[in-house]
Protein backbone atom coordinates (compact mmCIF):
# COMPACT_ATOMS: atom_id res chain seq x y z
CA UNK A 1 0.00 0.00 0.00
CA UNK A 2 2.77 2.69 0.64
CA UNK A 3 4.56 2.19 -2.75
CA UNK A 4 1.10 2.21 -4.36
CA UNK A 5 0.80 5.80 -2.34
CA UNK A 6 4.13 7.13 -3.30
CA UNK A 7 3.56 5.88 -6.89
CA UNK A 8 0.24 7.73 -6.90
CA UNK A 9 1.87 10.82 -5.48
CA UNK A 10 4.65 10.62 -8.44
CA UNK A 11 2.15 10.28 -11.04
CA UNK A 12 -0.10 13.67 -9.69
CA UNK A 13 3.24 15.88 -9.72
CA UNK A 14 3.73 14.86 -13.46
CA UNK A 15 0.18 15.70 -14.17
CA UNK A 16 0.88 18.98 -12.56
CA UNK A 17 4.54 19.29 -13.97
CA UNK A 18 3.24 18.95 -17.38
CA UNK A 19 0.47 21.62 -16.89
CA UNK A 20 2.96 24.02 -15.57
CA UNK A 21 5.46 23.58 -18.53
CA UNK A 22 7.91 21.91 -16.42
CA UNK A 23 7.31 18.43 -18.41
CA UNK A 24 9.91 17.65 -21.05
CA UNK A 25 7.59 17.24 -24.31
CA UNK A 26 9.61 14.19 -25.83
CA UNK A 27 8.84 10.70 -24.96
CA UNK A 28 12.40 9.34 -25.09
CA UNK A 29 13.76 7.50 -22.09
CA UNK A 30 16.06 10.09 -21.24
CA UNK A 31 13.28 12.74 -20.40
CA UNK A 32 10.86 10.05 -19.23
CA UNK A 33 13.75 9.48 -16.52
CA UNK A 34 14.19 13.20 -16.09
CA UNK A 35 10.73 13.63 -15.53
CA UNK A 36 10.77 11.12 -12.80
CA UNK A 37 13.59 12.43 -11.54
CA UNK A 38 12.27 16.41 -11.39
CA UNK A 39 9.21 15.02 -10.10
CA UNK A 40 10.94 12.88 -6.48
CA UNK A 41 12.95 16.31 -6.29
CA UNK A 42 9.71 18.14 -5.92
CA UNK A 43 7.97 15.67 -3.64
CA UNK A 44 11.07 15.71 -1.68
CA UNK A 45 11.15 19.48 -1.53
CA UNK A 46 7.82 19.94 -0.32
CA UNK A 47 8.10 17.55 2.46
CA UNK A 48 7.83 19.02 5.78
CA UNK A 49 11.32 19.36 7.38
CA UNK A 50 11.66 20.78 11.10
CA UNK A 51 10.48 24.65 10.97
CA UNK A 52 11.42 25.10 7.10
CA UNK A 53 8.99 26.58 5.12
CA UNK A 54 8.85 27.09 1.33
CA UNK A 55 10.79 30.29 1.22
CA UNK A 56 13.79 28.67 3.51
CA UNK A 57 13.96 25.91 1.61
CA UNK A 58 13.94 27.56 -2.02
CA UNK A 59 16.71 29.56 -0.53
CA UNK A 60 19.07 26.97 0.38
CA UNK A 61 18.53 25.48 -2.89
CA UNK A 62 19.89 28.48 -4.61
CA UNK A 63 22.80 28.85 -1.83
CA UNK A 64 24.18 25.61 -2.13
CA UNK A 65 23.48 24.41 -5.42
CA UNK A 66 26.03 25.55 -7.23
CA UNK A 67 28.55 23.89 -5.00
CA UNK A 68 26.96 20.58 -5.76
CA UNK A 69 28.64 19.19 -9.08
CA UNK A 70 28.42 16.15 -10.70
CA UNK A 71 31.81 14.81 -9.03
CA UNK A 72 30.50 15.68 -5.85
CA UNK A 73 27.50 14.02 -6.51
CA UNK A 74 29.31 10.85 -7.61
CA UNK A 75 31.72 10.78 -4.58
CA UNK A 76 28.68 10.70 -1.76
CA UNK A 77 27.23 8.15 -4.21
CA UNK A 78 30.57 6.21 -3.91
CA UNK A 79 30.77 6.48 0.06
CA UNK A 80 27.04 5.17 0.38
CA UNK A 81 27.40 2.17 -1.76
CA UNK A 82 30.58 1.50 0.39
CA UNK A 83 28.42 1.94 3.52
CA UNK A 84 26.06 -0.44 1.89
CA UNK A 85 23.12 1.37 3.17
CA UNK A 86 21.77 4.96 4.68
CA UNK A 87 22.71 5.10 8.50
CA UNK A 88 20.97 6.20 11.08
CA UNK A 89 22.95 6.50 14.49
CA UNK A 90 21.29 5.48 17.67
CA UNK A 91 23.77 5.60 21.04
CA UNK A 92 27.05 5.63 18.26
CA UNK A 93 25.05 2.09 17.18
CA UNK A 94 23.65 1.53 13.12
CA UNK A 95 20.16 1.07 12.63
CA UNK A 96 18.54 0.73 8.65
CA UNK A 97 16.09 3.35 8.06
CA UNK A 98 14.08 0.98 6.21
CA UNK A 99 13.99 -1.41 8.94
CA UNK A 100 12.09 1.27 11.39
CA UNK A 101 10.17 2.36 8.78
CA UNK A 102 8.55 -0.95 7.63
CA UNK A 103 8.10 -2.07 11.30
CA UNK A 104 6.33 1.65 12.29
CA UNK A 105 4.19 1.04 9.04
CA UNK A 106 3.66 -2.77 9.74
CA UNK A 107 2.41 -2.35 13.59
CA UNK A 108 0.28 0.99 12.49
CA UNK A 109 -1.83 -0.73 9.83
CA UNK A 110 -1.86 -4.52 12.14
CA UNK A 111 -0.31 -5.81 9.13
CA UNK A 112 3.16 -8.45 10.03
CA UNK A 113 5.72 -7.76 7.51
CA UNK A 114 9.37 -8.88 7.86
CA UNK A 115 12.42 -8.23 6.11
CA UNK A 116 15.09 -10.09 4.22
CA UNK A 117 17.78 -8.98 6.73
CA UNK A 118 15.32 -10.59 9.75
CA UNK A 119 14.84 -13.58 8.25
CA UNK A 120 18.56 -14.24 7.41
CA UNK A 121 19.67 -13.33 10.77
CA UNK A 122 16.74 -15.53 12.28
CA UNK A 123 17.42 -18.74 9.94
CA UNK A 124 20.24 -19.76 12.61
CA UNK A 125 17.83 -20.34 15.32
CA UNK A 126 14.84 -21.66 13.30
CA UNK A 127 17.29 -24.40 12.18
CA UNK A 128 18.82 -25.39 15.42
CA UNK A 129 14.93 -25.48 16.70
CA UNK A 130 14.13 -27.88 13.82
CA UNK A 131 17.13 -29.94 15.20
CA UNK A 132 16.47 -29.42 18.58
CA UNK A 133 12.82 -29.75 18.90
CA UNK A 134 11.34 -31.46 16.37
CA UNK A 135 12.37 -35.11 17.87
CA UNK A 136 10.09 -33.95 20.73
CA UNK A 137 7.29 -34.49 18.38
CA UNK A 138 8.37 -37.63 16.90
CA UNK A 139 9.70 -35.82 13.54
CA UNK A 140 12.92 -35.94 11.66
CA UNK A 141 14.56 -33.00 11.30
CA UNK A 142 16.73 -34.60 8.60
CA UNK A 143 13.69 -35.28 6.21
CA UNK A 144 12.49 -32.11 3.58
CA UNK A 145 9.19 -32.59 3.97
CA UNK A 146 8.88 -32.63 7.49
CA UNK A 147 10.75 -29.08 7.58
CA UNK A 148 9.27 -27.12 4.75
CA UNK A 149 5.56 -28.72 5.93
CA UNK A 150 5.59 -26.18 8.49
CA UNK A 151 8.33 -23.67 7.63
CA UNK A 152 6.33 -21.04 6.50
CA UNK A 153 5.15 -20.03 9.86
CA UNK A 154 7.50 -21.32 11.88
CA UNK A 155 9.88 -19.24 9.98
CA UNK A 156 8.35 -15.93 9.58
CA UNK A 157 7.17 -16.29 13.45
CA UNK A 158 11.03 -16.20 14.37
CA UNK A 159 11.97 -14.05 12.41
CA UNK A 160 9.49 -11.65 13.20
CA UNK A 161 10.40 -11.88 16.96
CA UNK A 162 14.24 -11.63 15.73
CA UNK A 163 12.97 -8.23 13.44
CA UNK A 164 11.45 -6.98 17.24
CA UNK A 165 14.17 -8.20 19.60
CA UNK A 166 17.21 -6.55 17.05
CA UNK A 167 15.29 -3.36 17.02
CA UNK A 168 14.91 -3.25 21.04
CA UNK A 169 18.59 -3.73 21.66
CA UNK A 170 19.06 -0.81 19.49
CA UNK A 171 16.99 1.82 21.43
CA UNK A 172 18.50 -0.14 24.75
CA UNK A 173 19.86 3.25 25.52
CA UNK A 174 17.64 5.62 25.03
CA UNK A 175 15.56 6.69 28.55
CA UNK A 176 13.15 4.41 29.35
CA UNK A 177 11.08 3.83 32.86
CA UNK A 178 12.59 6.97 34.13
CA UNK A 179 16.21 5.72 33.72
CA UNK A 180 18.22 8.30 31.46
CA UNK A 181 21.62 7.40 30.46
CA UNK A 182 23.62 10.56 30.16
CA UNK A 183 26.38 9.00 28.72
CA UNK A 184 24.92 8.01 25.01
CA UNK A 185 23.44 10.47 22.91
CA UNK A 186 22.38 10.07 20.12
CA UNK A 187 21.01 12.23 16.81
CA UNK A 188 18.13 15.47 17.37
CA UNK A 189 16.43 14.09 14.17
CA UNK A 190 16.01 10.37 14.99
CA UNK A 191 14.45 11.36 18.44
CA UNK A 192 10.09 11.06 16.64
CA UNK A 193 11.43 7.58 15.01
CA UNK A 194 12.47 6.41 18.24
CA UNK A 195 9.98 7.33 20.32
CA UNK A 196 7.26 6.09 17.58
CA UNK A 197 9.32 2.51 18.52
CA UNK A 198 9.38 2.80 22.35
CA UNK A 199 5.83 3.42 22.29
CA UNK A 200 5.29 0.41 20.21
CA UNK A 201 7.64 -1.91 22.58
CA UNK A 202 5.74 -0.47 25.41
CA UNK A 203 2.26 -1.41 24.26
CA UNK A 204 1.90 -4.05 22.03
CA UNK A 205 4.50 -5.17 19.61
CA UNK A 206 2.91 -8.62 18.75
CA UNK A 207 -0.65 -7.29 17.76
CA UNK A 208 0.06 -8.12 13.83
CA UNK A 209 1.52 -11.13 14.27
CA UNK A 210 -1.02 -12.90 16.72
CA UNK A 211 -3.80 -11.48 14.44
CA UNK A 212 -2.14 -13.44 11.51
CA UNK A 213 -1.91 -16.06 13.73
CA UNK A 214 -5.48 -15.83 15.04
CA UNK A 215 -6.60 -15.96 10.99
CA UNK A 216 -5.15 -19.33 10.66
CA UNK A 217 -6.73 -20.45 13.65
CA UNK A 218 -3.41 -21.29 15.54
CA UNK A 219 -3.30 -19.19 18.52
CA UNK A 220 -3.38 -20.51 21.74
CA UNK A 221 -3.83 -18.40 25.65
CA UNK A 222 -0.21 -20.03 26.12
CA UNK A 223 0.86 -18.79 23.02
CA UNK A 224 -0.37 -15.41 23.98
CA UNK A 225 1.13 -16.04 27.35
CA UNK A 226 4.90 -16.10 25.40
CA UNK A 227 4.47 -13.11 23.84
CA UNK A 228 3.69 -11.41 26.92
CA UNK A 229 6.31 -13.14 28.61
CA UNK A 230 8.58 -11.69 25.66
CA UNK A 231 7.36 -8.21 25.51
CA UNK A 232 8.07 -7.99 29.39
CA UNK A 233 11.48 -9.68 28.61
CA UNK A 234 12.26 -6.51 26.38
CA UNK A 235 11.12 -4.44 29.29
CA UNK A 236 13.41 -5.66 31.59
CA UNK A 237 16.17 -5.77 29.20
CA UNK A 238 16.31 -1.84 28.86
CA UNK A 239 15.55 -1.47 32.71
CA UNK A 240 18.49 -3.69 33.70
CA UNK A 241 21.00 -2.10 31.01
CA UNK A 242 20.26 1.30 31.84
CA UNK A 243 20.11 0.52 35.81
CA UNK A 244 23.80 -0.92 34.64
CA UNK A 245 25.02 1.44 32.70
CA UNK A 246 23.98 4.29 35.32
CA UNK A 247 25.54 2.39 38.08
CA UNK A 248 21.52 2.19 40.08
CA UNK A 249 20.40 -0.69 42.10
CA UNK A 250 20.15 -4.16 39.89
CA UNK A 251 17.73 -6.61 41.62
CA UNK A 252 18.73 -10.06 41.46
CA UNK A 253 14.75 -11.03 40.82
CA UNK A 254 14.65 -9.29 37.78
CA UNK A 255 18.06 -10.62 36.46
CA UNK A 256 16.37 -14.47 36.71
CA UNK A 257 13.03 -13.22 35.64
CA UNK A 258 14.67 -11.73 32.59
CA UNK A 259 17.20 -15.26 31.90
CA UNK A 260 14.32 -17.15 32.26
CA UNK A 261 12.13 -15.15 29.84
CA UNK A 262 14.72 -14.78 27.35
CA UNK A 263 14.24 -18.28 25.48
CA UNK A 264 10.29 -17.03 24.85
CA UNK A 265 10.60 -17.33 20.86
CA UNK A 266 11.50 -21.38 20.87
CA UNK A 267 8.85 -21.67 23.67
CA UNK A 268 6.51 -20.05 21.01
CA UNK A 269 7.70 -21.55 17.71
CA UNK A 270 7.24 -25.20 19.97
CA UNK A 271 3.86 -24.45 21.01
CA UNK A 272 2.90 -23.38 16.99
CA UNK A 273 4.56 -26.88 16.17
CA UNK A 274 1.68 -28.25 18.41
CA UNK A 275 -0.51 -26.64 17.05
CA UNK A 276 0.47 -27.07 13.12
CA UNK A 277 0.30 -30.79 14.03
CA UNK A 278 -2.92 -30.98 14.98
CA UNK A 279 -4.40 -29.07 12.23
CA UNK A 280 -2.89 -32.41 10.16
CA UNK A 281 -4.65 -34.70 12.10
CA UNK A 282 -7.86 -32.55 11.90
CA UNK A 283 -7.47 -32.41 8.21
CA UNK A 284 -6.97 -36.30 8.32
CA UNK A 285 -10.03 -37.28 9.77
CA UNK A 286 -12.19 -34.85 7.67
CA UNK A 287 -10.39 -36.98 4.78
CA UNK A 288 -12.22 -40.23 6.41
CA UNK A 289 -16.13 -41.38 5.11
CA UNK A 290 -17.72 -41.17 9.11
CA UNK A 291 -16.57 -39.01 12.27
CA UNK A 292 -17.66 -40.41 15.01
CA UNK A 293 -19.39 -37.51 17.29
CA UNK A 294 -17.77 -38.58 20.62
CA UNK A 295 -14.13 -37.66 18.78
CA UNK A 296 -12.24 -34.71 19.93
CA UNK A 297 -8.69 -35.05 17.63
CA UNK A 298 -6.01 -32.62 19.20
CA UNK A 299 -2.55 -33.33 19.74
CA UNK A 300 -1.84 -32.23 23.56
CA UNK A 301 0.98 -30.12 24.95
CA UNK A 302 3.18 -32.71 26.54
CA UNK A 303 3.96 -30.44 30.16
CA UNK A 304 6.85 -32.40 30.88
CA UNK A 305 8.73 -32.10 27.74
CA UNK A 306 8.41 -28.04 28.13
CA UNK A 307 9.37 -27.99 31.46
CA UNK A 308 12.66 -30.10 30.40
CA UNK A 309 13.04 -27.69 27.22
CA UNK A 310 12.73 -24.47 29.46
CA UNK A 311 15.43 -25.44 32.27
CA UNK A 312 17.61 -26.47 28.85
CA UNK A 313 16.57 -23.09 27.40
CA UNK A 314 17.68 -21.60 30.76
CA UNK A 315 21.45 -23.34 30.34
CA UNK A 316 21.75 -22.38 27.12
CA UNK A 317 21.20 -19.29 27.18
CA UNK A 318 23.60 -18.71 30.38
CA UNK A 319 26.12 -20.44 28.21
CA UNK A 320 25.43 -17.92 25.54
CA UNK A 321 25.92 -15.01 27.71
CA UNK A 322 29.13 -16.23 28.48
CA UNK A 323 30.46 -16.85 25.48
CA UNK A 324 29.10 -13.40 24.32
CA UNK A 325 30.17 -11.63 27.01
CA UNK A 326 32.31 -8.95 26.10
CA UNK A 327 30.25 -8.28 22.72
CA UNK A 328 27.45 -7.64 25.18
CA UNK A 329 29.17 -5.87 26.93
CA UNK A 330 30.62 -3.44 24.09
CA UNK A 331 26.94 -3.37 22.88
CA UNK A 332 25.14 -3.04 26.15
CA UNK A 333 22.97 -6.20 25.76
CA UNK A 334 21.50 -7.86 28.57
CA UNK A 335 23.96 -10.78 29.92
CA UNK A 336 23.16 -12.72 32.89
CA UNK A 337 27.28 -12.57 33.60
CA UNK A 338 26.99 -8.25 33.63
CA UNK A 339 24.43 -8.33 35.68
CA UNK A 340 25.64 -10.58 38.39
CA UNK A 341 28.49 -8.49 37.99
CA UNK A 342 26.79 -5.21 38.92
CA UNK A 343 24.90 -7.08 41.96
CA UNK A 344 27.77 -9.12 43.64
CA UNK A 345 30.81 -7.03 42.59
CA UNK A 346 33.31 -8.47 40.45
CA UNK A 347 34.86 -10.98 42.81
CA UNK A 348 32.07 -13.01 43.75
CA UNK A 349 30.37 -12.78 40.95
CA UNK A 350 31.52 -15.66 38.74
CA UNK A 351 30.98 -18.09 42.26
CA UNK A 352 27.40 -16.67 42.55
CA UNK A 353 26.92 -17.58 38.52
CA UNK A 354 28.19 -21.01 39.03
CA UNK A 355 26.20 -21.59 41.97
CA UNK A 356 22.67 -20.56 39.74
CA UNK A 357 24.63 -22.79 36.94
CA UNK A 358 24.75 -26.38 39.67
CA UNK A 359 20.79 -25.48 40.57
CA UNK A 360 19.80 -24.83 37.06
CA UNK A 361 21.78 -28.49 36.20
CA UNK A 362 20.53 -30.45 38.69
CA UNK A 363 17.36 -30.06 37.65
CA UNK A 364 18.27 -30.91 34.32
CA UNK A 365 19.88 -33.91 34.88
CA UNK A 366 16.27 -35.37 37.09
CA UNK A 367 14.17 -33.87 34.40
CA UNK A 368 16.39 -35.69 31.77
CA UNK A 369 15.72 -39.15 33.50
CA UNK A 370 12.04 -38.55 33.20
CA UNK A 371 12.31 -38.55 29.25
CA UNK A 372 11.49 -41.72 27.16
CA UNK A 373 15.08 -43.13 27.30
CA UNK A 374 15.86 -42.90 23.74
CA UNK A 375 14.51 -39.06 23.43
CA UNK A 376 16.93 -38.70 26.40
CA UNK A 377 19.95 -39.94 24.81
CA UNK A 378 18.72 -38.35 20.87
CA UNK A 379 18.68 -34.84 22.88
CA UNK A 380 22.09 -35.43 24.38
CA UNK A 381 23.44 -36.35 21.15
CA UNK A 382 21.97 -32.71 19.91
CA UNK A 383 23.75 -30.76 22.52
CA UNK A 384 27.00 -32.56 21.84
CA UNK A 385 27.00 -31.53 18.19
CA UNK A 386 25.23 -27.87 19.09
CA UNK A 387 28.58 -27.24 21.26
CA UNK A 388 31.06 -28.76 18.81
CA UNK A 389 29.43 -26.52 16.00
CA UNK A 390 29.35 -23.22 18.14
CA UNK A 391 32.89 -23.33 18.62
CA UNK A 392 32.05 -23.49 22.40
CA UNK A 393 34.04 -24.81 25.32
CA UNK A 394 31.21 -23.74 27.85
CA UNK A 395 27.12 -24.00 28.61
CA UNK A 396 26.38 -27.10 26.84
CA UNK A 397 24.38 -29.51 29.58
CA UNK A 398 26.56 -31.98 29.20
CA UNK A 399 29.85 -30.63 29.04
CA UNK A 400 32.60 -28.10 31.24
CA UNK A 401 31.92 -24.62 31.96
CA UNK A 402 34.04 -21.63 31.65
CA UNK A 403 33.37 -18.06 32.85
CA UNK A 404 35.25 -15.41 31.31
CA UNK A 405 37.67 -12.97 32.51
CA UNK A 406 35.65 -10.25 34.24
CA UNK A 407 35.50 -6.92 32.87
CA UNK A 408 35.88 -4.97 35.82
CA UNK A 409 35.23 -1.45 34.13
CA UNK A 410 32.88 -1.62 31.62
CA UNK A 411 33.24 2.34 30.29
CA UNK A 412 37.23 1.39 29.83
CA UNK A 413 36.61 -1.00 28.39
CA UNK A 414 34.48 0.28 25.41
CA UNK A 415 36.82 3.03 24.99
CA UNK A 416 39.38 1.35 24.52
CA UNK A 417 38.12 -1.33 22.08
CA UNK A 418 36.48 1.68 19.89
CA UNK A 419 39.92 3.63 19.55
CA UNK A 420 41.76 0.34 18.66
CA UNK A 421 39.24 -0.25 15.88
Amino acid sequence: MEELRKLEQVQRTLSFMQSSDLFAASSSNNNDDANRFLANLILFLVQPCGELDMDKKCGLISQHLPNISASFLEEVSQRISQEGYHKTCIGGDILKESECDSLQSNYEEDMAIIGLDSMQRANSTFEDFCRSYFMFHGMDANSPQAIFKYLPVLSFTESYIYQLDRLNEKILNMPTDGIIVSEIRFEEFNRSQVAKLMGMFKSDPFRPLMYLLERDSLMTERIREEFRCGSEYWTLERKLCCQLMSKKEISIEDVMRAIQLKSFDYRVLNLLLYQLRQEKVISLLHNVKYILDSLTPTVKVNDLHMEFLSISELLVEISDDLFDYEDDVLENNFNIFRMFIGIYGPSIAPAMLAKCITEAEEKYNSLLKSLDPQLSLNYQIRCEEATKEGGKISGNPLGAWSIPPVIVNEESFRSNLLNSS
